[in-house]
């Protein structure tokens, strides 16, 4: 899918004319360039940063100082790019778009997370962009989060509207059972401490505590007493995160991780 996407970034970019400044102006001059942060946070993307300037010429050498993961600090030196001057200014914007991007999350994912001091485990949601959601994810990876399910093929997820669709958490799960018997792992959504004992009697294997305030939260955690685990999900701020993980719950799901994201802030520039 990256491949598809970077083909995609540079034909808009390019429009199969080029670069019709750098053409102009650079013939084969060579130089030296710099990828630097402009503040602090973690490092993503390396991979697909190297890989746009090896779209536009294979020549161009991309050296990163550090891997996927790093904490960065403001000022440092990231990578050094060396090649044709036009060369880098061409892939420079498709470079930085996608490594500033998954940066973005990878920094804002460590923020949830250290924000509960490893007490819970912080997941993303299929709240992505088009086309993105695996390198997506794995920026919150490199942020110390978890990855939740990747689509809707590869867990079973019984949400409000399957239930008030079927009649009820119970009907759901025997269906789901029916079809599918043990292959996936079944998550129920519950609105309340009655659905939360109904899916308790339905035997799943995760309970979602959604859109609850922390006093039922907590009393829904007590009332699972460990039986299964516990995801938390609805309006889950880094301001309310720190007292939703002290109910004890397992998980909690941010949307925020992916379809909020701030980009990173770097630039590419010549120095001595």
């Amino acid at each position: 899918m990256f491949d598809k996407l970077l083909e995609m970034a540079f034909v808009e970019d390019l429009n199969h004319v080029g670069d019709v400044t750098s053409d102009a102006i650079f013939d084969e001059e060579e130089d030296l360039y710099w990828l630097v942060a402009r503040q602090d946070g973690v490092l993503c993307g390396t991979g697909f940063f190297t890989s746009a300037f090896h779209y536009i010429d294979q020549a161009c050498e991309v050296d990163f100082l550090f891997t996927d993961g790093h904490l960065l600090k403001k000022g440092e030196k990231v990578a050094s790019i060396r090649g044709r001057i036009a060369t880098l200014l061409k892939a420079e914007r498709v470079a930085l778009n996608f490594i500033a991007h998954l940066s973005g999350i990878a920094t804002q994912t460590r923020l949830y997370v250290d924000e509960v001091a490893g007490q819970t485990k912080i997941l993303d949601t299929r709240k992505t962009l088009p086309g993105w959601r695996e390198m997506q994810k794995y920026a919150v990876r490199c942020g110390g989060g978890t990855n939740h399910r990747m689509g809707l093929h590869d867990m079973v997820m019984i949400k409000d509207n399957h239930i008030d669709g079927v009649g009820g958490i119970a009907q759901a799960v025997d269906r789901v059972r029916g079809k599918w018997k043990d292959r996936f792992k079944v998550e129920v959504e519950t609105r309340n401490l009655a659905e939360v004992e109904e899916a308790l009697e339905a035997g799943v294997d995760v309970i979602m505590l959604d859109n609850m305030d922390t006093a039922t939260m907590a009393k829904a955690v007590d009332l699972i007493n460990g039986r299964v685990k516990t995801e938390a999900s609805g309006n889950m701020t880094r301001d309310r995160i720190r007292e939703v993980s002290k109910t004890g719950v397992d998980y909690i799901s941010v949307g925020a991780l992916t379809h909020s994201v701030t980009v990173f802030d770097f630039s590419i520039r010549k120095m001595n």
